[in-house]
């Protein structure tokens, strides 16, 4: 019986050791993308008509601008499937290193130009949208969004990314 658990200890070993010679194994530390999405919520839970804010954060990683960005937004597929659930963006702000200032894109594909004109290496931008739960609306249920987004750099490469997912909002009876 003990040379059958040697045998497959010594199995797995072998294999292990191919899989790291073939470069099949998992990277000890990975680099960050060139730009990088990332949202945060302002609250997990909200009631009929209260709001939560969506913020959106732009970091651009590479030693390049960011001249320009394209970004959708969509609910996931679980928050369509819940028609009673009414919701809207209402509101948009744009924060950088110079402040705070109002945007006019809410979705669902003119979110890039509210990022502003460009994003210097190492800076990051964040858009916040203000999501309006409707008076109206059903409860108990999730809403949650997903991304897609696309930036051109000033070296004249480009990247595609997503889809980058929203935390869920859980809508609560009142």
């Amino acid at each position: 019986m003990r040379s059958l658990l040697n045998r497959r200890l010594g199995l797995t070993a072998v294999l292990a050791l191919c899989l790291a010679l073939f470069g099949l194994a998992p990277a000890a530390s990975a680099t960050p993308a060139d730009a990088q999405l990332t949202f945060s919520t302002s609250s997990a839970t909200t009631t009929p008509g209260g709001t939560v804010d969506l913020s959106m954060t732009l970091t651009n990683n590479k030693t390049y601008d960011i001249w320009f960005v394209y970004q959708t937004i969509d609910p996931t597929w679980l928050t369509t499937q819940r028609p009673d659930l009414k919701y809207s963006f209402t509101g948009c702000t744009l924060t950088g290193p110079s402040g705070s200032t109002s945007c006019s894109g809410t979705g669902p594909a003119n979110l890039g130009g509210n990022y502003g004109a460009t994003i210097p290496p190492g800076q990051s931008r964040t858009v916040t949208l203000t999501l309006q739960v409707a008076s109206d609306s059903g409860c108990n249920g999730n809403i949650g969004f997903y991304s897609y987004f696309y930036a051109e750099f000033s070296d004249t490469t480009s990247l595609s990314g997503g889809p980058v997912y929203t935390p869920d909002t859980r809508v609560l009876c009142v």
